[in-house]
């Protein structure tokens, strides 16, 4: 999954960063808020974490921006102002969730976890799919109760999959959330994780909709 950090502190971006890429995400980095528009319209993100007090444009600008072109990703806004009424603005202006400055990487990565899973339609920090199991919080997955070993990438995908609820998702899309935006973004690449699920899964898990994509399906 892809996160654009909207940060123009370069240090505490970074940070955010590599504690993202740790625990398996994409990630993306604007430090002003023009860019960091345009970014959110023009690419594909999971979810966003933005600072307000950005140059060129205000973050809550931003996020107004973006909810009137019915973009509708979760965002969760890092400000050093936290007092009530500024929450309540970046509430009202779109954001999911405020995080005040300072604060504490644990905290940010629970709160990133939970708008993500209820962005998937997940209230809890599981996903079920038939027989499959994925635990979102421990970045693990079992079949039937046995646990299943997967790399980073092939988690992403599969956990990508059962967020999008059946829906047949295209190979530009499923990029979009595996890689970041420089990758050398080869078709055949996504087969071949595609076909290595599907042999550690299960072939009934993982459809393919010829010509469109694919889409994970209880199994009948």
């Amino acid at each position: 999954m892809r996160i654009l950090i909207v940060e123009d502190e370069a240090a505490i971006a970074r940070n955010i960063a590599e504690t993202l890429q740790a625990a398996g995400f994409v990630t993306s980095i604007s430090g002003d808020g023009e860019d960091a528009w345009f970014k959110g319209a023009t690419e594909n993100y999971a979810a966003v974490i933005m600072d307000l007090g950005l140059p060129k444009l205000d973050g809550l600008s931003v996020i107004k921006r973006w909810r009137s072109e019915g973009l509708d990703f979760p965002v969760i806004v890092l400000s050093a102002r936290g007092s009530w009424a500024e929450r309540v603005d970046g509430i009202d202006s779109g954001a999911d969730d405020y995080l005040a400055k300072p604060f504490q990487m644990q905290e940010l990565m629970a709160r990133l976890r939970a708008l993500l899973r209820r962005s998937g339609g997940a209230a809890k920090s599981t996903l079920t799919v038939g027989p499959l199991l994925i635990d979102l919080k421990d970045r693990t997955v079992s079949v039937n109760g046995t646990a299943i070993a997967l790399t980073p990438l092939e988690f992403r995908l599969v956990q990508y999959l059962a967020m999008q609820q059946g829906r047949v998702t295209t190979q530009t899309e499923i990029a979009d959330a595996l890689y970041d935006h420089d990758h050398n973004r080869d078709a055949n690449a996504i087969e071949a994780v595609v076909s290595r699920l599907r042999r550690k899964l299960g072939n009934d898990l993982i459809r393919t909709r010829r010509g469109f994509g694919y889409y994970l399906q209880n199994p009948a």
